[in-house]
């Protein structure tokens, strides 16, 4: 049985297939849950670079970024910080005696409580970037007024704390997100980052041992990760110096999230 193909019916065939193509590439580039999303990594292989639930391609139309481009040798290490627990000093340490610049997502509450770390951090040569006035489901946030008022005051106290305008860095609290949080924070001037590596170390009473946690890390370790830390978590203050030399030994280096 043979099927004639009149003018019409190849228009069909030739719109049901441009459908198709586009349908598969909106479902390669946009975000894969609904309009609000949790951040979140595949890792398939050790050693590999992770996926994530949002595209490198999608993300970085909002200027937003979890992963450095391939090919590249290089370390990103951010910290989020909500409060203080009294490891700070010594993460500071370490990292003063490896030569890394790290990035501090901070909280507005805890710039209120310790603008003196917030100042000793910035002197030291970190970023000190946006992570909210209070820590909110960032995604509730459906007009640009109610996302300035999380976001702009972090600004003034930065400013009022160290005299220098905030360097344009924000990080949704709990990676929980929406397409219009990225679209707002663009529009302000922000790169949103979220990260390739991280791993539960904000439990305070409930922290993982140095060994689950370097292994936890190392195994997942890949070319290009943002890799996630809070500067909240004990073990975290015990493992930062083995962690970076073990890093180092693998011939990384460290690269602040200016370099993106």
């Amino acid at each position: 049985m043979y099927m004639i193909l009149t003018k019409k019916n190849i228009v069909f065939i030739i719109l049901s297939l441009a459908l198709i193509i586009g349908f598969t590439f909106a479902c390669k580039h946009f975000i894969s849950a609904s309009k609000n999303t949790n951040w979140g990594l595949s890792f398939k292989k050790q050693g590999e670079r992770p996926t994530g639930n949002a595209t490198p391609e999608y993300l970085k139309e909002f200027n937003s970024y979890f992963i450095a481009p391939e090919g590249n040798k290089k370390i990103y290490i951010t910290f989020d910080a909500g409060y203080e627990a009294g490891y700070t000093p010594k993460i500071l340490g370490v990292l003063e005696k490896h030569n890394v610049k790290a990035t501090f997502f901070v909280v507005g509450t805890l710039m209120k409580s310790n603008p003196e770390l917030i100042k000793q951090i910035d002197d030291e040569g970190h970023i000190v970037a946006n992570h909210s006035m209070h820590h909110p489901n960032m995604s509730k946030m459906s007009t640009m007024e109610d996302f300035k008022k999380e976001i702009e005051p972090v600004e003034e106290l930065y400013k009022e704390i160290t005299g220098k305008d905030m360097k344009k860095f924000y990080r949704p609290p709990q990676g929980i997100f929406s397409e219009t949080n990225l679209k707002m924070a663009n529009e302000l001037g922000y790169k949103t980052i979220f990260w390739s590596l991280a791993y539960v170390d904000w439990h305070k009473d409930k922290q993982p041992s140095k060994e689950e946690a370097l292994n936890k890390i190392m195994s997942r370790i890949h070319d290009g990760a943002i890799i996630l830390l809070h500067s909240t978590s004990k073990t975290n203050s015990e493992i930062l110096d083995e962690l970076l030399t073990k890093l180092e030994k693998q011939g990384y280096t460290f690269g602040t999230l200016e370099e993106l």
